[in-house]
C-alpha cells in the first residue's frame, strides 16, 4: 500500500474528566474515503483538529506523508496547505462576494499582498467559475455577496473554497448535521466525489445510514478507538456497541 497521507501514532490529548483522545493510532491513505463515527463527545472534532494541525498533541506522533510537523513557519504553512477542512459552520465571510470567498482558499499560497489585492479586485475569475461549474452552480454567482445565497448554495461555496486550496486531504467536521435530507444527500455526494483518488477524505458523521460511498469506517467512543473496518464489513452490533446508552441512531428519512 502507498505511504499514508496522514498517520496518528498513539495520540493522547487530555480533557477535563477523561482524555479527549486516548492512544489513537490510525492512517489515511491516498484514495481512501473514511467515515468517522461516534456519539457526541466521542472525540471526533478533537481528532480532526489534530489532523489539520490546529491542535498539537502532548503525547504521540502525527505524521504527514511520513514526516512530523515542520518546524519553520513557512514550511509548516506549506505542509498545512495540503490539508483542507470543511467546517460545520462554513466560516464564510457574509459581506464578501462568492469569488472573494472562493479565493480565500488560496491565501496560504498567495501571501498577504495578493490576499489584500483580492479584497479590492477579486482575482482568477476563470478558475473560480470552473470551481462553481464543478459544484453545479452558475458562474454568474461570482459577484454575489454570500449573504444573498441560499443554504444549499452556501454549502457548495464553502466546498468550493476548499477546492481552491487544492488540498491532498479533505477533512469535514459534521458537514451534514444541520441540513435537511435533500441538501445532506447532495452535499455528501459532492464531498465523496471530490474526496476520491488521488485525494483522501476523512469526514465525521452522526448518521451511520449514510455510509454508502465510504471505503472505511472508524468508530470513536470516549476518546478511544472502537473499530477501524471496511465500510462494507461494519455490522449492526458494532454500531450498537458504539452508541450504547446514547440517543437512538438516526435513520434515513
Amino acid at each position: 500500500m502507498t505511504r499514508p497521507l496522514l498517520e496518528l501514532r498513539q495520540v493522547w490529548v487530555p480533557g477535563r474528566d477523561r482524555p479527549r483522545l486516548d492512544g489513537i493510532s490510525l492512517a489515511v491513505h491516498p484514495g481512501e474515503r473514511v467515515a468517522l463515527l461516534g456519539p457526541s463527545g466521542a472525540g471526533k472534532s478533537t481528532l480532526l483538529a489534530v489532523a489539520n494541525g490546529l491542535l498539537s498533541v502532548p503525547q504521540g506522533q502525527v505524521l504527514w506523508r511520513g514526516e512530523p510537523p515542520a518546524h519553520s513557519r513557512r514550511a509548516r504553512r506549506l505542509q498545512q496547505r495540503r490539508i483542507g477542512t470543511l467546517w460545520q459552520d462554513l466560516r464564510l465571510i457574509e459581506e464578501l462576494s462568492v469569488q472573494q470567498n472562493l479565493n480565500a482558499g488560496r491565501l496560504a499560497s498567495w501571501g498577504w499582498p495578493q490576499a489584500l489585492l483580492n479584497l479590492l479586485l477579486p482575482r482568477e475569475s476563470n478558475a473560480c467559475a470552473a470551481i462553481l461549474r464543478r459544484l453545479d452552480l452558475d458562474a454568474e454567482l461570482l459577484g454575489v455577496p454570500v449573504a444573498a445565497l441560499s443554504g444549499g448554495q452556501r454549502q457548495r461555496v464553502a466546498l468550493g473554497r476548499l477546492l481552491r486550496q487544492e488540498p491532498d486531504l479533505l477533512l469535514a467536521d459534521e458537514p451534514l448535521a444541520s441540513l435537511d435530507p435533500r441538501l445532506a444527500s447532495e452535499l455528501l455526494a459532492l464531498v465523496l466525489r471530490e474526496g476520491a483518488a488521488p485525494r483522501a477524505l476523512l469526514l465525521s458523521l452522526h448518521r451511520p445510514d449514510l455510509l454508502a460511498g465510504f471505503d472505511r469506517a472508524i468508530g470513536l467512543r470516549e476518546g478511544t478507538l472502537q473499530f477501524d473496518l471496511p465500510a462494507g464489513a461494519l455490522q449492526a452490533r458494532d454500531l450498537q456497541t458504539l452508541y450504547a446508552g446514547c440517543a437512538p441512531l438516526a435513520t434515513q428519512p
